[in-house]
């Protein structure tokens, strides 16, 4: 079991505070690292791959220090955000070059290829390639060594959708092999549908850790937002209202439902189907309006 470890770490250019004393464990499965433009994602990840070295703190992989620890590298596989490529080469030979830094040869640098489907351009040179497609070359020399953890930073950056699907298959297939795989994004659809755990990082600091709508659930500061059909919505609401779980209702007539904001979640969760029984009010649906992605990082970014 393969695990990366990041205890109290802080780091700092000059007088910034790029982050500031992170704790979090990224184990195997898929961690999506979420935060906005800014907020120490990319000098995380810098530190696990063992670019920079923390501040203060300590980054470790299965309890062996990632920096300045060159056998790290069997372990781990990066896919960082910006380019560092060279354009006079072809896909095959960029590959390949990374191959035999490992010691491996043509054979897996093929293997590499085929897994990103970049067969069909490995004989061009970098210089002629999409943004995709530089991206994906970039994810073959990750791979060619077939490493137990992967590192991506915007990996998603300048693929088109077909692309997009395509890598977000392979991430889910390794994760479920039991590899750790990070990743930072900003497009949360995409995180949302690939990473079951996800790590939020807000200027710096480490936010929230573990599936979003628990997450969501434990934001007891923030009211809970419902979306409630039933047989008699105005009547439904008269009696919710009255009870201190609910802060507001608002009655939708055009959509024929309720939206309401929870105070106390637990009361409200145990006081709806009871009023609705007491009162023979049919209830045809009861979703929160508020557990997507988008808005639990959207609590989290205000907060």
């Amino acid at each position: 079991m393969t695990t990366i470890h990041i205890d109290n770490v802080s780091r700092w250019f000059g007088n910034v505070v790029a982050v500031n004393d992170v704790s979090m464990r990224v184990g195997p499965g898929v961690t999506g690292l979420l935060g906005p433009n800014g907020a120490g994602k990319s000098t995380l990840i810098n530190m696990m791959g063992g670019f920079l070295a923390p501040s203060t703190g300590a980054v470790t992989l299965d309890g062996a220090t990632i920096w300045r620890n060159e056998g790290i590298y069997r372990h781990i596989g990066i896919v960082p955000e910006r380019e560092g490529m060279y354009d006079f080469l072809t896909g095959r030979e960029f590959v390949v070059a990374n191959a035999e830094l490992h010691g491996l040869g043509a054979e897996e640098a093929r293997r590499a290829l085929a897994t990103v489907e970049m067969e069909h351009a490995q004989d061009r040179k970098i210089a002629t390639y999409s943004k995709g497609m530089r991206q994906r070359v970039k994810m073959a020399s990750a791979l060619v060594h077939d490493p137990a953890v992967l590192l991506l930073d915007e990996p998603f950056n300048g693929m088109d959708p077909r692309q997009r699907m395509q890598l977000m298959d392979l991430l889910r297939r390794m994760g479920a092999d039991g590899r750790t795989v990070l990743f930072s994004s900003h497009i949360l659809e995409e995180v949302e549908q690939l990473a079951a755990h996800i790590e939020v990082i807000v200027a710096g600091r480490h936010a929230a850790s573990g599936d979003f709508r628990k997450i969501r659930r434990l934001m007891t500061d923030r009211p809970h937002r419902y979306l409630v059909r039933s047989s008699d919505d105005r009547a439904l609401a008269a009696a919710l209202i009255a009870d201190p779980s609910t802060a507001g209702i608002e009655v939708d007539l055009g959509e024929g439902a309720l939206h309401i904001q929870a105070v106390d979640f637990a009361r409200f969760t145990e006081f709806l189907p009871r009023v609705a029984r007491d009162r023979s009010i049919r209830l045809y649906a009861v979703s929160p309006s508020d557990e997507s992605l988008e808005s639990v990082f959207s609590y989290l970014v205000a907060a």
